[in-house]
């Protein structure tokens, strides 16, 4: 404590050297010959920032003003005077709104226009002079009001947006006034100052900010000496030159200052001039050359357009996106741990049954059984061994065929006991009672090991997630100058590339064409980019680069190996409109592609919510990202939990890579799908039970490589089983789907739906679904270019 304190003293000691040295230079700060537009504002915006700094603010701009005169240290004095009391009477008067600047502007004005009028008398210019020197104040004390407070709060993460720059440069100009008349070896003080600060915002900021700077600097020391007027183009030539030059290093921007004190020294015609500017640029480079390299990379890091300040953005960017992925990461490993916890709490094999399980099952059965018997201290303290080896026998045979079947058995319990009878009623009503607990603590084992999988597909999805965001854009520098050159070369103009990936199979480049007019992004650009990366590459979507101007915005993005082309054929019970059957073909992430088909029981409404819901739950969880074996064991586990009714549906589900070419089919309760291959068809199918059916169920998955040109049939169990007569469908389908000539999957669809019916007798029997995919290569509208070849790393 005792150090944080030593510290914010420090820290305040500092404060006050830095007001006091502020205020002096300011109370020294004249422009045109004799106006003071500088002192007021500066003590009106610590006022209004630092009230308890407002005297030391005071003194120091009345000690500044004592160094040039006592007439301007006596206008001082007046002028602050005036300001207190005007201050006062406004808080007074109303403490809720902020007339500072108007303060200022009496203040500044009344003094000026007092001051005259003792020395010359009154008249009309008089109180225009007043009024200006008073106007300007009021800017000045808007501008010191944005820029004082920059210099003196230190804050972590601090952009600056160009109108700051301005007034902090302004705040720096009118400082250097202050320093007017001082020599250094016939050198003058501000000359040096100023090219010292040009030289350091155009090496940190580039030629813009350093012509800015240049010019505003030699503005107000050309307002504070006519004299000094040719240094407003000698600072505004070295802050362009040095701008310009900074990719040289401090070199550079030296050689700039060094160019425009030399043209403008010729330019003046004077050899002691050109002697003096000379050695002035000199020791103004010398001080340039000893400031550390981290002043200047913290200055260009508050400046925009810098690479420091995109630097600066980036990292800053880049802790929020670590401390979001760092905060997914905890929460996918607590679902993580949850998930362990549901697996292995409570769980064990099932059948086992322990020795203290028997004991406190034997035990409820003597408590309503042998506690109100006559023999029971015979039975349970003489013959204990005996009747618990009985009773044990007893409850096994009673477990086993719900009586004792064994005549030796009965004959000796009989014997043995003389409420045989009530003692295997009861063994066998607490059996039951037994059972119904086992089957409630089944279903919650189920139920657990349900939620912890869930818990695991979220996890995974999280986990995922995290290190999507913590993916960046890799460099591709080097990459985006030989696109841009091959491209060059080629005669295509293209203004700025931006590579954000490479990857094989994800490449994502941005582009700015000066037009798009005659589809020049499809036909040329995206060609070319496939030659010169060797993968098929098309554009993924236009927009205008400008609000206006025929500039556009092209993303390219690599085309997947496979493409799908769909056919489908649906009809419900009868020809009626609602069907039990649902179907659905979406595409999941990058590259996958699902199709699906849902049967409800039954027919009618009914079953075609059954059937919808299994459907919709399905392309909300894959969406989701989680696994497609947990996403059907939810949706099974759901519609089981969710009614005692007998409500089932069968899935079919099919998931393609795009990219690959292998599927995954996973078969619930549904019927065989069928890819054609030329001439060969084969089938697929799994034997698990309907989806509803039962609570625990396992999905069977199975894989497939798909090839250019395969036909997938995918159909539901009314078109499967709508030739009543065949005895082998699955033969009579394969020949069916060989016999077909088309290879188109809406024609496919089609005629294998009309085929089903006419073997029915034209009669539909039950909802009937047939889902046809066509897996093509992907082949480019526009052929490839030849472009010079690079190596792509």
């Amino acid at each position: 404590m005792e150090k944080k304190i030593d510290k914010v003293k420090i820290q305040a000691l500092k404060r006050l050297l830095l007001i006091m040295g502020v205020g002096f230079l300011l109370g020294r700060s004249v422009i045109l010959l004799q106006l003071l537009p500088f002192a007021i504002p500066f003590l009106a915006v610590v006022f209004k920032w630092r009230r308890n700094l407002t005297l030391p603010a005071a003194f120091a701009l009345i000690a500044g003003s004592t160094s040039l005169s006592f007439g301007y240290a006596g206008h001082t004095t007046v002028a602050i005077l005036l300001y207190f009391f005007l201050q006062a009477v406004i808080e007074k008067v109303n403490k809720s709104k902020n007339f500072l600047p108007l303060t200022v502007f009496l203040a500044v004005a009344g003094t000026r226009y007092l001051s005259l009028v003792i020395q010359e008398g009154t008249s009309m210019y008089h109180l225009f002079t007043a009024s200006v020197e008073g106007g300007l104040a009021l800017v000045v004390t808007l501008i010191f009001f944005q820029s004082i407070p920059l210099v003196f709060e230190r804050k972590k993460q601090m952009n600056l947006r160009h109108e700051e720059v301005v007034c902090l440069v302004i705040l720096l100009g009118s400082l250097l006034t202050g320093t007017v008349g001082w020599l250094i070896y016939q050198m003058s003080v501000e000359h040096i100052v100023a090219r010292y600060v040009v030289l350091i915002f155009a090496f940190s900021g580039g030629a813009t900010i350093g012509a800015t700077v240049g010019v505003i600097m030699g503005l107000i020391l050309s307002l504070a000496s006519v004299s000094q007027l040719i240094s407003m183009s000698l600072l505004a030539f070295a802050g362009l030159l040095g701008g310009l030059l900074k990719e040289g290093g401090k070199v550079g921007t030296a050689i700039g200052l060094v160019i425009a004190s030399l043209l403008m020294a010729m330019y003046a015609d004077s050899q002691s001039s050109l002697n003096v500017t000379l050695f002035e640029s000199l020791t103004a480079v010398a001080f340039f050359y000893l400031t550390p390299k981290k002043w200047t990379s913290s200055l260009a890091g508050y400046i925009p357009g810098t690479v420091e300040y995109t630097q600066e953005q980036q990292k800053y960017l880049r802790k929020i996106r670590d401390v979001t992925a760092g905060k997914v990461e905890q929460f996918s490993d607590l679902f993580l741990s949850l998930s362990r916890t549901f697996s292995f709490h409570g769980k064990t094999e099932e059948g086992e049954e322990t020795e203290c399980e028997v004991d406190l099952f034997l035990s409820s059965v003597t408590e309503a059984t042998c506690q109100t018997c006559m023999k029971k201290q015979q039975c349970w303290a003489r013959d204990f061994d005996k009747t618990y080896g009985l009773m044990e026998q007893i409850m096994g045979a009673c477990e086993k065929d719900g009586d004792i079947k064994d005549r030796a058995l009965a004959a000796v319990w009989k014997k043995h006991c003389i409420i045989d009878t009530k003692v295997v009623d009861t063994i066998n009503g607490k059996l039951k009672e037994r059972d119904g607990e086992m089957r409630l603590r089944n279903q919650l084992l189920e139920s657990r090991q349900l939620v912890a999988e869930q818990l695991i597909g979220v996890s995974q999805v999280m986990e995922d997630f995290a290190k999507d965001i913590q993916r960046e854009k890799k460099v591709h520098e080097q990459q985006e100058i030989d696109i841009k050159n091959s491209l060059s070369e080629a005669g295509v103009d293209v203004d700025l590339v931006d590579i954000y990936s490479l990857e094989p199979g994800n490449v994502d480049v941005e582009m700015i064409i000066p037009s798009n007019t005659y589809n020049e992004a499809e036909k040329v650009i995206a060609p070319l980019l496939s030659d010169i990366l060797r993968e098929c590459v098309i554009v993924k979507y236009t927009e205008a680069a400008r609000s206006t101007g025929p500039e556009t915005k092209v993303v390219f993005a690599s085309t997947k190996t496979f493409v799908i082309n769909q056919g489908v054929a649906h009809t419900a019970k009868g020809g009626k409109w609602v069907s039990g059957d649902s179907y659905s073909t979406m595409e999941i992430g990058e590259g996958t592609y699902a199709m699906a088909i849902s049967d409800g029981m039954g027919n009618g409404r009914r079953a075609h919510i059954e059937s919808q819901e299994t459907i919709d739950l399905l392309r909300r969880i894959l969406l989701s990202g989680i696994d497609e074996t947990v996403a059907i064991k939810s949706i099974n586990s759901v519609l089981s939990l969710r009614s005692n009714e007998e409500v089932f549906s069968t899935l079919d589900l099919a998931m393609l890579d795009l990219q690959t070419g292998k599927a995954k089919f996973l078969k619930v309760g549904s019927t065989p799908s069928y890819i054609k291959r030329g001439d060969h068809v084969m089938s697929l199918e799994a034997g698990n039970l309907p989806i509803g059916m039962i609570r625990e169920m396992d999905v069977d998955v199975v894989s497939e490589q798909l090839k250019a040109g395969d036909l997938l049939i995918m159909m539901s169990d009314g078109v499967y089983e709508a030739s009543k007569h065949v005895e082998n469908k699955d033969v009579r389908m394969k020949r069916m789907i060989r016999e077909m000539r088309t290879k188109d999957p809406q024609e496919v669809a089609d005629l294998l739906m009309e085929k089903m019916i006419r073997d029915a007798d034209g009669e539909i029997h039950d909802d009937m679904t047939v889902l046809v995919a066509k897996v093509d290569h992907y082949l480019p509208e526009w052929a490839t270019f030849s472009a010079p070849e690079k190596e792509w790393a």
